[in-house]
């Protein structure tokens, strides 16, 4: 399980770098869904990262592939 702490910290990466960050104070927020994926807050962003093995995979191209899962289509992480 990822830790609170944790995810207090944790930020999309794509919205909070380069040519896509987002304006704002704090950009890119993320919410846990079912402790295995990290929900992008941005409403035009869309990414999810899932956690696998207790481990975010928090890479752009990752949360790239689910932009278009809506979330209660998400399942089971796969590695």
């Amino acid at each position: 399980m990822v830790s609170q702490d944790l995810l207090e910290i944790l930020r999309c990466p794509a919205c909070v770098s380069g040519p896509t960050r987002k304006e704002g104070e704090d950009p890119g927020r993320l919410e846990l869904v079912r402790g295995e994926w990290l929900v992008c807050q941005e409403p035009d962003c869309g990414r999810k990262y899932p956690i696998i093995d207790d481990i975010p995979r928090m890479l752009i191209e990752i949360g790239d592939k689910y932009v278009n899962t809506p979330v209660e289509e998400l399942g089971k992480p796969e590695e």
